[in-house]
This record gives structure tokens, sequence and C-alpha cells, in this order.
């Protein structure tokens, strides 16, 4: 079972040396076919930081400017990725996540070569080949510790004020934009912040991964002003989610919020005695289901607005959404194995010829539909399988990780339990489909992928009884990583000791 898990998961598949990729020869023409003129070039020294400026640019104007910026943005990161690759050596950062990202890029191309509107379908292939290469950009740059570091804490501190503008909404009790709650129900006149992003649903999928990156912020951040700050961003952050009014980013937070106990507890449980390596997590969570419990049994709006969850058809905005699944099941059946092709601008096109009277829609406000709508039950598979590979490839790096004490798996943990809050968000709705949040969610796929690219011989974790040389150049040995080694290792030294007298 283990080997079949191992190569399901692509667990030890390597591209460094791969035959098949140094006897490719359109491979040879952008892997490092101007290695030499980069070394000649002053510019070109600094590539990876220029790519990190274009990041931090794209993710600090994201939510304040249109998609049409962040559409020439994300080409200029395209653009120079190129320019990266074929100036430098791919093989050394390509990743199983890498393979299974141009497997699914292959088959929405081919959706869009089938669509039966070709060039609306042309118009998603291009944006969604934009976002992949935004993860092959952030994949490369993001190795660097430092770099990964800076543009995380880049997002966060402009995901604090996104949420202060949230929240002044809330408290101006700013007026809708469109009508997001049922006029017929009790909350029809609650306000529903949007901030700079002009639709709370939208704003709740930008605050999710804020959420959790801000959570492991205050450990991994050293100084105390610095674990202040990260304080303060989750509560503002958590409180602007709130008054967002948005139910599927809720939901998002409830299942971000399980995945980051577990994973909190998987990084300090073997630290724990054993009676809290079993119970820590059950009362943690149990916890946590009881405060959410106890929040909507006294907070009358909030009780309203997640029982309209369950209300059924009854509520305006779940008959809405049924109605659409109707419809897109239909396109479903009539296209199940390639799909529409990629995009809202072909969804648009084909949605209108299927649709329920007086239920108009731009996506499937579903993304697990989506996929299947636009690349059918082929790219729907290669996508779960994508999933499948990425958190394999995190958990196999955070092991590595908290084996050697190194505070940057907290940054893993936090794009880990990002992704289970973004997917959790979509399962009811597309705002995922948006380039604030789109470009988010290649980020966190691309910060997991960013572990795994670390050269075989530095990703090797070190053991506490090795040889005084490696200690001395293994960043685990610093003070701050020697006080957290595991009790685990302790013992297994102190037992290699006795069995050595």
């Amino acid at each position: 079972m283990n080997s079949v898990w191992q190569k399901l998961t692509l667990t030890n598949l390597s591209f460094s040396n791969s035959p098949w990729l140094n006897a490719s020869y359109l491979y040879g023409l952008i892997n490092g076919s101007l290695h030499n003129w980069r070394r000649g070039s002053w510019l070109m020294q600094w590539g990876e930081a220029l790519g990190f400026v274009l990041l931090a640019i794209v993710f600090s104007l994201a939510p304040f400017v249109n998609t049409a910026l962040i559409g020439l943005l994300l080409l200029a990161g395209a653009g120079f990725w190129v320019l990266l690759a074929v100036s430098d050596n791919t093989q050394e950062y390509l990743t199983p996540i890498h393979l299974l990202i141009f497997v699914y890029w292959g088959i929405a191309t081919l959706a869009m070569a089938t669509s039966p509107a070709r060039m609306a379908a042309f118009s998603g292939w291009v944006k969604l080949t934009l976002y992949l290469l935004l993860f092959v950009l952030g994949a490369m740059v993001l190795r660097s510790p430092k770099l990964r570091s800076w543009l995380i804490s880049i997002y966060l501190l402009v995901s604090l004020v996104v949420s202060f503008y949230g929240i002044r909404q809330w408290i101006d009790k700013v007026e809708p934009l469109a009508t997001w709650n049922d006029p017929t129900s009790a909350q029809a006149g609650i306000t529903r912040v949007y901030s700079y992003l002009g639709n709370p649903n939208l704003l709740g999928g930008y605050l999710l991964p804020a959420i959790a990156l801000s959570f492991v912020a205050i450990f991994a951040w050293r100084s105390w002003p610095q674990k202040l700050l990260a304080v303060t961003m989750l509560l503002v952050n958590c409180a602007c989610l709130r008054y967002t009014g948005s139910r599927g980013s809720w939901i998002g937070f409830i299942a971000l919020m399980f995945a980051l106990l577990i994973l909190m507890w998987y990084w300090w449980s073997i630290y724990m005695p054993s009676f809290w390596q079993t119970w820590s997590l059950p009362i943690a969570v149990g916890s946590f289901a009881g405060l959410l419990i106890l929040a909507v049994v006294l907070l009358e709006p909030l009780r309203y607005r997640v029982f309209s969850v369950f209300a059924g058809r009854q509520d305006s905005s779940n008959n809405f959404r049924m109605n659409v699944w109707m419809s897109v099941f239909d396109m479903i059946r009539d296209r199940p194995v390639l799909g529409i092709g990629p995009g809202n601008d072909v969804f648009n096109k084909i949605y209108p010829l299927y649709q329920r009277p007086r239920y108009s829609a731009l996506s499937a406000y579903s993304v697990p539909l989506e996929i299947i709508v636009e690349t059918g039950f082929i790219g729907f598979t290669a996508f779960l399988w994508l999933l499948l590979v990425t958190f394999n490839q995190g958990v196999l790096n955070l092991r590595r990780l908290r084996d050697a004490g190194d505070r940057q798996g907290y940054w893993l943990i936090g794009a880990m339990v990002a992704m289970v809050g973004l997917m959790a968000h979509g399962l009811v709705d597309t705002v995922w489909y948006r380039p604030q949040i789109n470009t988010l969610w290649w980020l966190m796929v691309a910060i997991i992928a960013s572990y795994s690219a670390v050269p075989r011989q530095q990703a090797t974790a070190v053991r506490p009884h090795d040889d005084a040389s490696r200690k001395r150049s293994d960043p685990a040995t610093t003070p701050v990583a020697r006080e957290r080694r595991p009790r685990e290792g302790m013992r297994t030294k102190r037992g290699n000791r006795q069995q050595g007298e």
C-alpha cells in the first residue's frame, strides 16, 4: 500500500538529471539556453529579486485596482519568468506539483480546442495560463526563505488595510452596492461590508488566507512587536470577515480553523507529554466547536444568518444557487469529458442555452462544478490529483521542517490551511475565479512548491546523532532551534550513548 501511495502522489519523482528532460529538444531551448548571457548581465544577477518585486506589486495592488491592470501585471510576471527560465537551470526547482499543473493546463488546452465557443474559451485559457505562470514564478522566487517571508508580510499588511476599511464601513453602516440579502428575511437591512473589493463574498475569500497566515505569523515572527502586530492582524481580519456576512467564507473559516488546529497539533505534538499528545487535539477541536455554538446561540444576527444556510429554497440566495446548479448539471451531462472550455466568457455564451427562466448567472457558483463544466471529468480528476500531490508534498516537507526545528514550517502550515479554507468556500461560490482570489490560491500552491524545490542534499533532515560537521552546517543547530529540538530526538540520542557504553 505504501508503494502504491508513493506512486500515486509522485513522492519519489525527481527532475534532477532527468534523462527525458535532458534529451528533450524543446526543453533544451527554454532551459538555460541564455545562461552565459545571464552570467554577463549585471541586471539579471538580481533575477530572483526582480521577480519578487513583480510579485510584491501584484499582491500590493490587487485589492485596489481593476482586473485589467492585474492582468497586465500577470503578463509582466509571465514574461519575466520566461526570461528567467531561458537563462537558468529550471530542473532544480521543478517538483511533482509542477508536473500536475502542466497536466491540468494541457487538459484545459484540449478543452479550449474542442469548445463549442472556441474564441471565448481561448480568452479563458489565456487567463488560466497567466495564473499558472504566476505560480511557476512564485515557486522559483520563494525558494528563498527571506523573500518568502517578505512577500507574506506584504500581503498581510495590505490585508490589514483592507480589513480596517471594512470595519470602518461597518461602523458607518455603508449602503450595499447590490441586493446581497434576501429582501423577505429579517436580515434584509443588515450591513455587509465589502471594503475595496466591492463584494462581501469576494472580501471574505480574500481574508481567508490572511487569517491563516496572520495566525501562524504569531509563531513565525521572532520579536514581541512583530507578534503583537500578528495578533492585531488576526483579530482585525476575523472581525472584518464576520462583518462580511458571507456564509460561504464563514464555512471556509470553520474548515480553515479545524485544519489549522490539526496541523499545529502535528507540529507541537513531539514536544508534548504523552497525555497531551493524545488529548490536546480533541480538547482544542471541542473547545473551538463549543465557541462556535455559543456564538450562534448568543448572537441573534449571526444565528439568523447561519440558520439561513439550512433554509433550503426558502432563502432567495439558496434558491438562486440551486436553480443555477440544476442548469449546470444539464451542461455537464451534455459535455462530460472535456467540458465547454475554460473561462467565464465561454460560460456566459453556453449557460443561457440551459438556464431556468429568470436565473441568469455568470458562473456555476461552485468551484468543483465550475471545473467540471469547463474541463470535464478528465480535468476535474487532474485537479483532484493536483490537490493530492500538493498536500502530500506539504506534509512531507512539514515533517522535515518540524524535525529540523525550522520556523519556516509555520508559513507552510499557513499556506496549506489557507487552501483548505478557500476550497471549502469554493464549494458554494466561485469568487475563487476573481483575480484577487485566484492569485492568492496560486500563491499558496507556490509557497508549498517552494519548499519542495530545495536541492535534495539540503532537503535531507539532519538527525540529532549526526556528525559534528553536519550539525554546524544545519540551520537547526542555531540557538533557537536547539531550544526547540524534539524530545524524541533527545531520547534517541541518550539511547545511542547507552548502547555505545
